[in-house]
């Protein structure tokens, strides 16, 4: 079996401390790693500091999901990991991510990977090789750009949520944000959808989107379905004012049989756009509530039909 061995590195202007914390909090990984769409920590042991994920990321452009292993060492910053279910071509994948002090105020991140394909196939290999080199090259990149904004003092990343009471199931509901292929007859906002789900729980929406000034826009999201409770997604096509958007849908059920339907989104502005697109006065402020303002319209007219869609099961 052959068995390759690399090594990515870049040098971060953040402390140590800072960017092991980053790394070591998986429920950040979706805002601080582009192909990272979703990471569910299914199980953690606080006396080993060990703990098993389920990453769900896109590799060389394609949907892919695995669990993996983790050992945390804080003291050390390193944390090791081991693919406990890979998905093919990969046979074996692990590695290390190691933090080291430059100086108190910059760090170099040395990321460590072992794998094996299936079979020991040579294309396998070199899909993975490619799959690998690409992704590490953009986590380390990513990693850099986010750990030294977390360091700036603009504003440039918010987190909101939108809420309502359905007197109806949790079920019902979930079942009508989950079947975004039928949003172009039941969502006034919604023009047109290209929706696939290559595998069970894991979904591709394309959609076209109305604004208030009748204009239409283009995105794209990858999402992880959890029936009947939780949708989580990340736009991987995105409108100029935003860098980044991810979110989730949530849907709670009483002991009464109402339920609480949310949706959740985390944003990173894109400053560089804001005068092209708000004007030359614009501030961060001002985009900031532009966007807040627009996703949120969205989301509660969403809220709302799925709302009436589980009252009207009843």
């Amino acid at each position: 079996m052959t068995l390759r061995e690399v090594e990515h590195t870049v040098d971060v202007d953040a402390p140590a401390p800072a960017v092991y914390r980053l790394i070591a909090e998986v429920e950040n990984w979706p805002r601080i790693f582009p192909p990272t769409i979703f990471v569910d920590r299914v199980e953690a042991d606080g006396d080993s500091d060990s703990e098993r994920i389920r990453i769900w990321a896109t590799a060389n452009g394609e949907p892919k999901n695995w669990t993996s292993r983790r050992t945390l060492d804080a003291k050390a910053q390193v944390i090791t990991f081991r693919q406990e279910v890979s998905t093919p071509p990969v046979a074996a994948m692990g590695g290390t991510w190691i933090i080291e002090p430059l100086t108190e105020s910059t760090s170099r991140v040395r990321l460590l990977h072992d794998y094996r394909a299936i079979d020991d196939d040579p294309e396998g290999l070199a899909w993975i090789d490619e799959a690998v080199d690409r992704n590490s090259r953009s986590e380390l990149a990513a990693l850099k750009t986010n750990v030294e904004l977390a360091h700036a003092t603009e504003d440039v990343t918010f987190s909101f949520e939108d809420s309502v009471t359905i007197a109806g199931s949790a079920k019902d509901a979930y079942d009508f944000v989950n079947e975004a292929g039928l949003w172009p007859e039941r969502l006034p906002h919604v023009a047109t959808v290209r929706f696939e789900e290559p595998s069970p729980g894991l979904q591709s929406l394309e959609m076209d989107t109305r604004a208030k000034d009748g204009s239409t826009h283009t995105t794209k999201s990858y999402r992880v379905t959890f029936p009947h409770h939780k949708i989580a997604y990340k736009q991987v096509t995105l409108p100029a004012l935003m860098t980044l958007h991810t979110g989730y849908w949530t849907f709670t059920e009483a002991a009464d049989g109402t339920t609480t339907a949310s949706s959740q989104h985390t944003v990173v502005l894109n400053t560089a756009n804001i005068a092209r697109i708000l004007g030359e006065d614009a501030t961060v402020a001002d985009a900031r509530a532009y966007v807040h303002g627009a996703l949120s319209t969205n989301s509660r007219a969403t809220l709302g039909h799925a709302k009436d869609h589980a009252e009207s099961k009843r």
